[in-house]
């Protein structure tokens, strides 16, 4: 099975819940699940699986889950399959939920129970038809590429006015903003957004039990250089505080660790550096979105490297994740923020070039993140990796994160 999370934010651009996509078989090497053989254990929802698995605060920390529903699973006994607060999850239904009256009971049955119910690949043609189901929902994803989404949300407001609207698919900031100006959405998604710019959040916040660990470390009289590199590799703003400090004392570094960095640096920089760096920073906010997606994809891009014959890089392959988000988080091109970092020649190539064998790690990653499982089940096929370890590798890095904010 594969999953992942897709972001769902407001008009501030601010993560407010996730929807949990999962695609259960390889399409590549199983053709039947295009057809019939798409039902084959439809009769359990996979989403609330991983979630039980997993732990809810482990897939989304205090945000709502949107967990698709369809139209077999719809009629399982879902308070079994997964014990998370029904308040934090959504069930995601689409057009194989008909509006007929054995739907309609079993929806309100969901409701009563303090479900929040989800509508999402509605024509706006079945409108009309889908009164009695639209009169139970909470929220309607409207599909920006495919309907007059503006004169969608007029007739939503003058029918259903207490269904949250939702504008799905945009593909570019322009699109959002006009969305945005004409207002009544409570939620966006879309291909731009797969990375997320919090207005007012790009300086990346810092971990506590991070910045409370590398203290007692560096004054320690044990002080421990490698040890002390691990943990700053668990904070993108260290890491780049880091590479910027290496970058003005070297010449022409090559970084391919976050080891390496530490040890160009120096115990007694180091020491220096980190004192004053972490103390100013001990009381800062939970870690916004960019951070939590940055990390996710250094990671990830570090469990992914044996799978791509890339073991001995794995250490650069998860900078190169965490800084596949650093134009973001620096406000300008992704070759300026490189210059600030002097990373190593594949680390630049992919990030830069979308060449080399980082690249294909990195393009993985991306194309995982959106939930594109075609073109995720063709590599795994061209790079022989089986499914188990791609979802394997994936929870990891949840759990991973989970563990680090857990401890702050």
């Amino acid at each position: 099975m594969l999953a992942t999370l897709i972001p769902l934010f407001d008009e501030n651009m601010v993560v407010k819940a996730y929807s949990l996509f999962t695609q259960k078989k390889n399409m590549y090497l199983d053709p039947s699940i295009l057809g019939s053989g798409q039902y084959d254990g439809a009769a359990s929802v996979e989403g609330l699986e991983i979630i039980r698995n997993m732990g809810v605060d482990t897939i989304s920390e205090d945000k709502a889950i949107f967990v698709p529903v369809g139209n077999i699973s719809v009629f399982s006994d879902i308070d079994s399959q997964c014990d998370a607060p029904h308040d934090r999850l959504v069930l995601l239904l689409d057009n194989s939920i008909l509006p007929e009256e054995t739907y309609i009971k079993r929806l309100e049955e969901l409701k009563q129970s303090g479900y929040r119910l989800a509508m999402r690949k509605l024509e706006v043609a079945k409108f009309e038809e889908y009164r009695e189901v639209l009169r139970l929902v909470d929220y309607i994803f409207l599909n920006h590429k495919k309907i007059d989404i503006t004169k969608a949300r007029v007739y939503f407001q003058k029918i259903y006015p207490n269904i949250q609207l939702c504008a799905g698919n945009i593909e570019d900031m322009e699109s959002f903003q006009k969305l945005k100006s004409e207002g009544g959405y409570q939620f966006y998604e879309g291909p731009f957004f797969r990375m997320p710019i919090n207005k007012g959040e790009h300086e990346v916040a810092p971990l506590k039990v991070n910045y409370i660990q590398l203290l007692n470390m560096v004054n320690s009289p044990e002080f421990e250089l490698t040890e002390a590199a691990d943990v700053i590799g668990r904070d993108t703003a260290l890491v780049i505080s880091l590479l910027k400090m290496v970058n003005r004392v070297t010449v022409n570094s090559q970084i391919t660790s976050i080891r390496h960095a530490a040890a160009m640096l120096g115990e007694k920089e180091l020491r220096k550096w980190l004192n004053t760096a972490v103390a100013g920073q001990l009381y800062t906010d939970k870690p916004n979105e960019i951070t939590r997606l940055s990390l996710l994809r250094a990671k990830f891009a570090e469990n992914l490297a044996p799978a791509f014959s890339l073991a001995a890089q794995a250490s650069e392959l998860f900078l190169m994740g965490l800084f596949s988000v650093l134009d973001v988080i620096l406000e300008v091109p992704m070759a300026e923020a490189l210059e600030l970092v002097q990373v190593s020649g594949p680390i630049r190539e992919a990030l830069l070039e979308r060449k080399g064998n980082f690249a294909k790690v990195l393009d993985f990653v991306t194309e995982y993140e959106s939930a594109e499982w075609k073109e995720v089940s063709r590599q795994m096929i061209v790079e022989d990796i089986s499914m188990r370890y791609v979802y394997d590798a994936y929870m990891n890095s949840l759990r991973w994160y989970r563990d680090m904010i857990s401890e702050g």
